[in-house]
């Protein structure tokens, strides 16, 4: 995997060029870099105080009711807005750690990340991404995962 110093400038553009960002567009340009085949972005909503789904890509209608909202504290996306630290799991499929919630498995993924968007040091949402190989993100990735959240937090309303 090659080093992700294009994605940011990249990211940053398409959020720039829109008063109302393509959510959508710029989650698979971030799945595209990672080589992932599903993803979320998630914003904190100021009123529910849960999680709210932006944008999404490959999660199964099955699923997708449980996805929509999601409390802090629950499945993966929910710790790493409780913990405000990336939280991965290499293998869904096999994973008994207690990070992501059964349903994940439904996704046919294996190795998966979620990192807080923090924006000023404070949350703003969830970005998710997964592969459907075993797989353990690198610093470097994870570095870049938070500022690509970062990114993305200064343009979500919660």
């Amino acid at each position: 995997m090659t080093a992700h110093n294009s994605i940011i400038p990249a990211v940053r553009a398409q959020l720039e060029s829109s008063a109302a960002p393509d959510w959508d567009a710029i989650l698979a340009t971030i799945l595209d870099e990672f080589q992932c085949m599903t993803g979320t972005i998630h914003r904190l909503s100021a009123e529910s105080g849960l999680l709210e789904l932006v944008a999404q890509r490959g999660i199964p209608d099955a699923i997708m009711q449980r996805v929509a909202r999601i409390p802090i504290g629950k499945g993966m996306a929910g710790l790493a807005a409780e913990r405000r630290e990336p939280v991965q799991v290499c293998n869904l499929q096999t994973d008994d750690s207690g990070k992501a919630k059964p349903g994940a498995k439904l996704t046919q993924m294996a190795g998966s990340i979620a990192a807080p968007i923090i924006v000023d040091g404070e949350l703003r949402g969830t970005l998710g991404v997964a592969r459907p190989d075993e797989y353990e993100f690198s610093n470097e990735q994870i570095t870049s995962l938070l500022t690509l959240g970062a990114l993305i937090g200064a343009r979500l309303n919660g």
